[in-house]
């Protein structure tokens, strides 16, 4: 059983400080677990089962399936995702990679500001926060949208919700945009949600990064 603890750590994009962290225990109980020289706690065995999704069968006997199947979710998840029981997303700073094109173009290197720990959603490469209100009121400035990267614009959903880095003048323009088809060859529309944004036809060749939206985190203060 403890090796799989390793697998299912791995599978749920987390470190060794961060599951520990869910469990309550130090890095070095962990690390003792996953290495076979403690044993698994009932109580973490549950938080596995319950918390966790993990398959009590998978778990006992490495039989079946590491986690047992969701229900849809919400957000913007496809029909074809499948979705992670917990996943650590890094959460980065455009401002501190120097842009969308520099963090997309060598993420590995990129310093994340945080993690952001989220039940239930298909598997994202990463978080950032968004600036503007193009797409409000589903987003508003300050939000945080989670990602999954896109490597060529042929794999696009038309209609579906993107985050974009632009090239207008050389500039760097990173924005959440709907992206439909255009009658006009070698170019896309973008679409706000706000009516107070125009759609704007932009060419392709002026994309410079893309990734598609798979959720959004609003954050709200109590005052």
């Amino acid at each position: 059983m403890n090796e799989r603890v390793k697998l299912i750590r791995k599978e749920l994009g987390m470190t060794q400080e961060q599951l520990s962290q869910y469990f309550g225990i130090g890095k070095a109980a962990l690390s003792m677990i996953e290495t076979g020289k403690a044993r698994l706690s009932a109580r973490n065995r549950n938080i596995l089962v319950q918390e966790l999704n993990v398959n009590p069968e998978w778990l006992e006997t490495g039989r079946g399936n590491m986690f047992n199947a969701e229900p849809d979710l919400t957000a913007y998840r496809h029909r074809t995702d499948n979705s992670l029981p917990l996943q650590s997303v890094p959460l980065y700073s455009i401002e501190g990679t120097a842009g969308l094109v520099p963090l997309f173009a060598d993420q590995a290197q990129a310093k994340p500001v945080n993690y952001i720990h989220i039940p239930n959603l298909p598997k994202c490469d990463g978080a950032i926060y968004i600036v503007g209100d193009s797409m409000y009121p589903l987003l508003k400035s300050g939000d945080i949208v989670l990602y999954k990267q896109l490597r060529d614009i042929e794999d696009i959903f038309w209609g579906d919700m993107y985050l974009l880095s632009l090239d207008l003048d050389g500039e760097e323009y990173v924005t959440v945009k709907y992206i439909q088809k255009s009658d006009r060859t070698g170019y896309v529309k973008l679409v706000s949600q706000n009516p107070h944004h125009a759609d704007k036809e932009v060419e392709v060749a002026r994309i410079r990064a893309i990734a598609l939206v798979k959720a959004s985190i609003r954050m709200n203060s109590i005052r």
